[in-house]
């Protein structure tokens, strides 16, 4: 039944002069509510495509944290399966601000508090997840990049971290493929259409391993989603090294 409705969709006129001769598509992961990430990584590794993925100890389902011990299994599994890592910062808060010459504010979205961090401190929540990373997956491919949470970035926080050798790396806007929305005004039906027809050659795409407020788990038409675009010709690599420039401007 889903391949027929599959079928469908890229049979739609709409979606027929959406067709491209294929290209390379860079897949993102975020951490995130976690609940779908073995089924996620299923269809990853039956596509054979590897991804870039920013970790964070973010909260999962489970009440435990992602960079925890608990989580070690999976993440060896990703990394014998060759995807590639990058710093989505520790805690996962949120950057507000700058309040001087090299300083930074660093808020949390669960009122766990606020603080003003300087290059010192900034480069400490960006190295935290990937030395816990390593310590649960000691083979992890890790990339001079990071992503900051929410992709909200401010002048001093991009400085600062390129000053301890990381790159921000965002997303092109086609790249949002939707699993952060409410699913009563953006169901899965309508994300699958719109992420089909409008993905284009050297997307930068974004997604999470599941999100605690969206009642229509994204990963219901993830594989879909990928067959589709595999259809349209696209391949899928990882983030180079060095990044990838989004608008003409690193990101």
């Amino acid at each position: 039944m889903r391949r027929r409705a599959l079928a469908a969709l890229l049979a739609a006129p709409a979606l027929a002069r959406a067709q491209t001769s294929g290209g390379t598509l860079y897949l993102t992961i975020d951490t995130g509510w976690s609940r779908e990430a073995e089924q996620i990584a299923a269809t990853l590794r039956r596509h054979a495509i590897r991804a870039t993925l920013f970790v964070a100890n973010e909260r999962t389902h489970r009440g435990d944290r992602q960079l925890e011990e608990s989580w070690a299994p999976f993440w060896r599994a990703r990394v014998n399966e060759g995807h590639v890592f990058a710093s989505h910062t520790w805690r996962h808060w949120y950057f507000r601000g700058d309040p001087g010459p090299g300083r930074v504010t660093y808020t949390s979205r669960q009122n766990e508090g606020s603080e003003v961090l300087n290059e010192a401190a900034l480069c400490d929540e960006l190295a935290r997840p990937i030395a816990a990373l390593r310590a649960l997956a000691p083979g992890a491919e890790v990339l001079p990049l990071w992503r900051a949470p929410g992709g909200i970035l401010t002048p001093n926080a991009r400085r600062m971290a390129e000053a301890c050798g990381l790159r921000h790396q965002g997303w092109t806007p086609r790249g949002f493929l939707g699993d952060e929305l409410p699913a009563d005004a953006h169901p899965n039906a309508a994300l699958l259409r719109r992420n089909l027809a409008n993905i284009r050659d050297g997307e930068v795409l974004v997604m999470h391993w599941g999100v605690r407020s969206r009642r229509e788990p994204f990963a219901g038409i993830f594989d879909a989603l990928v067959e589709g675009l595999l259809a349209r010709g696209f391949r899928f690599a990882p983030i180079p090294p060095g990044g990838i420039s989004i608008g003409g401007i690193p990101t």
